[in-house]
């Protein structure tokens, strides 16, 4: 049998992007189709246009691409909820990217042949092509990481990682369902076990169409929750 990949994809308000997403991501799921069961997952997050109504139409054509929808919950929620729809449906991998168009499917190849070598993969967004205050953003929070978690993370929050099935199965059940950073966390659980993790360079273009929905003010925001969590999580952490 096949190892069996699903690729989970957020996505909120991305009218503009999801076609090119699922043309450039479908081809990946048939080129690694594990016996019939690997799957495209796009989770849209109660998005106000007609997301989900393309992803829907897009799947009467694919077989394997499978759209869901939940109320909105933000980005991290909405992986969470992908995550655990992924381990429900015995995924041997799960790979994550985002639905703007930002990443490079060219680029997964060399995450898959190395699968078996690591229990998680993380891209490194050496160039970002998203502008230096997300640039600052990302240092900051792995600064910060290093501070509270004794971890170094050249990029902690890519939306470009590949995990195996225990990997995630293991950390997930430590995150509330409601935990805005889950990426980042599941990055640092992987460096702070000494689990087999590596960090490989990817490209990072600028969004490819319609407009963000995390601006600098929500980045903000969401960065003051976390140190509260961070501490908490550390807390757990230590008695582990």
């Amino acid at each position: 049998m096949s190892d069996v990949l699903y690729i989970v994809v957020p996505a909120y308000n991305e009218s503009e992007n999801i076609k090119n997403l699922i043309d450039d991501w479908y081809p990946i799921v048939e080129a690694h189709d594990g016996g019939g069961k690997s799957r495209l997952v796009i989770v849209n997050d109660g998005s106000k246009d007609n997301t989900y109504e393309i992803i829907r139409k897009y799947a009467e054509e694919k077989p394997l691409l499978t759209g869901l929808t939940k109320p909105n919950g933000g980005h991290g929620p909405t992986l969470i909820y992908g995550y655990t729809y992924a381990l429900d449906h015995q995924a041997d991998y799960i790979f994550q990217t985002d639905s703007d168009g930002q990443t490079n499917p060219a680029e997964f190849e060399e995450f898959w042949q190395h699968r078996t070598e690591y229990d998680a993969q993380f891209g490194n967004r050496t160039v970002r092509g998203d502008g230096k205050d997300r640039a600052f953003v990302e240092k900051t929070l792995c600064r910060i990481l290093k501070h509270y978690f004794k971890v170094s993370l050249p990029d902690s929050n890519a939306p470009f990682r590949l995990m195996t099935r225990a990997y995630v199965a293991k950390y997930l059940p430590k995150l509330r369902k409601d935990y805005n950073l889950p990426n980042v966390m599941l990055s640092t659980f992987g460096v702070y076990y000494h689990d087999r993790v590596r960090f490989v360079p990817v490209s990072f273009k600028p969004r490819q169409g319609g407009t963000n929905s995390i601006n600098i003010k929500k980045i903000t925001r969401i960065g003051w929750d976390a140190l509260a969590d961070f501490r908490s999580l550390k807390a757990d952490m230590a008695h582990c």
